[in-house]
């Protein structure tokens, strides 16, 4: 982990000088930004690995900038919010963050759950998990982190690919919310099971839902699926 880059997003100095003593012990390399805009001028001239980007900002806010990023880049984002701001977690969750941590938070949680996203990408692509899935124009490659419909990339964010291909690799099985949440995000998971939900929202937003043989579906009580006829 040595090699990644993360991206600390907030107006508030002391945010930045605790989390840098935390990611920096533990190998990580950290850059700044204090508005939205510097944010953005961040990403595009060195793409870090992660970005850790809170809502309120100067200039643009977080949602702005989640929203400009996943454009064009499936970069994990990981939203601060204040608490008790749930329309905004879920705003961003929408927008196609991967996971928000609620202030005020210590910095030892914010480095577990870099980690755990970081793990858990690493861990995709050197376990075998290489195969290429393919049901009638929907390829899904979880070591590319990439989703293709004939052949062209949706983008789509670490953990939405994650999620549509546990499902599609075990199609026609039901699993919960709370299995999905234990295969995609693992014990390191601190946040609100109902993320399942806006997840499964935005891959259907970006799958095409006529002319294919093959669905996201809903198993109402218990879960969701991926079905093919």
């Amino acid at each position: 982990m040595q090699d990644a880059n993360i991206l600390i997003c907030d107006d508030d100095p002391v945010v930045h000088e605790s989390l840098k003593i935390y990611l920096r012990n533990e190998g990580f390399g950290c850059m700044s930004a204090y508005d939205g805009e510097d944010a953005l001028k961040q990403i595009k001239d060195n793409m870090p690995t992660l970005i850790v980007l809170d809502i309120m900002m100067p200039k643009l806010n977080g949602l702005e900038v989640c929203k400009e990023v996943r454009k064009t880049s499936t970069v994990p984002i990981i939203m601060l919010t204040a608490k008790g701001e749930e329309i905004d977690r879920i705003l961003g969750l929408e927008l196609g963050a991967d996971d928000y941590i609620v202030k005020p938070f210590s910095p030892r949680e914010v480095v577990a759950r870099i980690k755990a996203v970081r793990r858990r990408i690493i861990e995709n692509a050197i376990e075998g998990k290489s195969s290429t899935l393919y049901f009638d124009g929907l390829e899904i490659s979880l070591n590319r982190y990439q989703v293709k419909y004939d052949d062209k990339v949706i983008i789509s964010t670490p953990k939405e690919v994650e999620i549509l291909y546990l499902l599609a690799s075990n199609r026609g099985q039901v699993f919960s919310r709370e299995q999905i949440l234990d295969r995609v995000w693992g014990y390191d998971y601190y946040g609100d099971i109902r993320t399942i939900d806006t997840h499964i929202k935005r891959i259907r937003a970006k799958l095409p839902q006529e002319g294919i043989n093959w669905s996201l579906q809903t198993v109402y009580g218990v879960g969701y699926k991926f079905e093919v006829e």
